[in-house]
């Protein structure tokens, strides 16, 4: 799999100019936002909070390592080391969730939009609902991933072999999807029709939920490490190739026998794309520090970073649309507000 046949314009717009940086005291490993304050995540004990004018605001969540983290826009909560789940609200307050009874590292996290929380510790998967009731799954092996269906208390667990659909409220048997190998990042299709799983090898596998048909998608140079849907809930984009590659969902067999579009080539791969909440467009960032803004329709790019040979670590988008957050492996940051 490769786009760099595709054509591309020898000069492009640029934005890159008007991004402002923002001081962080270590590198980011996921930015989110609440509000309009951008919220960077570090690997390590701090997160930073950040104004729209810019100034950070260094907060200290976990004595050691943050594993993982998810946000619904009014908080992020954070997995630790520690054993603990915590959570970060937007006036920088820190309250732990939940801990882990054996202290085992919190290695994936998700959230409903309901307000139910998942988080797993080794084997085991742990729902806590909104009256607080807690229940927990064991599955066959380390929990790779976590995601909530769009609708519904339905939680994919990913894991080695495949994925499980578990309903924590009901006392049906959890649902297997088989498909040999480890099984990492896992989503469900914004329609609630397919659940995609981004493998160990450079490869994504899905599954068509009302057959248990499979979706391979394969030809990937490098491990898919991001995912975002977009153009409504109809492409998945992702990481892992020397473009942007678009797997079509439009349809009944979504991707199934069907080729992806691929835009904006480079001579380097891909590492981080972000959906644009209203519009078609696609914050797409790459290993040599590159970030285009691509519009999906018609593939046009716009520059808004140059690149340094410092890898995209994270990209995130505001609930407006307005600003896009970026942070870099080294530890560069920055705010680029879209007018």
């Amino acid at each position: 799999m490769s786009g760099l046949g595709a054509e591309r314009p020898e000069r492009i717009a640029s934005v890159a100019d008007q991004v402002a940086a923002i001081a962080l005291k270590a590198p980011a490993t996921a930015v989110h936002f609440l509000g309009e304050r951008a919220v960077f995540v570090g690997s390590e004990k701090t997160c930073t909070l950040a104004a729209p004018d810019g100034t950070p605001q260094p907060v200290t969540v976990t004595d050691g390592a943050i594993l993982c983290t998810v946000s619904d826009g009014m908080r992020v909560v954070l997995g630790c080391d520690d054993g603990r789940v915590v959570s970060l609200d937007a006036d920088a307050a820190v309250t732990t969730l939940a801990t882990d009874a054996k202290r085992r590292w919190i290695d994936c996290v998700a959230l409903h939009k309901d307000g139910t929380l998942a988080w797993s510790a080794g084997k085991t998967a742990f729902v806590r609902g909104r009256d607080g009731a807690e229940k927990s799954w064991e599955a066959p092996s380390t929990v790779g991933g976590l995601a909530f269906a769009p609708k519904g208390v339905r939680l994919a667990v990913a894991h080695y072999g495949g994925a499980t659909l578990w309903f924590p409220n009901m006392t049906a048997k959890p649902e297997r999807l088989d498909w040999a190998g480890s099984h990492l990042g896992i989503a469900f299709s914004p329609d609630g029709r397919f659940v995609v799983t981004a493998m160990h090898e450079p490869a994504l596998h899905g599954w068509r939920l009302a057959d248990g048909r499979h979706m391979r998608m394969t030809g990937y140079p490098a491990r898919v490490k991001s995912m975002a849907w977009c153009g409504g809930g109809k492409l998945l984009a992702t990481s892992g190739a020397d473009c942007l590659i678009l797997w079509p969902f439009g349809s009944k067999d979504g991707p199934m026998g069907k080729e992806p579009m691929m835009l904006a080539p480079l001579t380097t791969r891909v590492s981080c794309v972000a959906a644009h909440p209203t519009q078609d467009i696609l914050a797409t960032g790459y290993e040599d520090g590159t970030v285009l803004l691509v519009r999906l329709p018609d593939g046009a790019e716009i520059l808004a970073r140059e690149r340094d040979g410092d890898a995209i670590a994270a990209l995130g988008w505001s609930a407006s649309g307005e600003t896009l957050a970026l942070a870099t492996e080294g530890g560069a940051a920055g705010l680029l507000k879209i007018v």
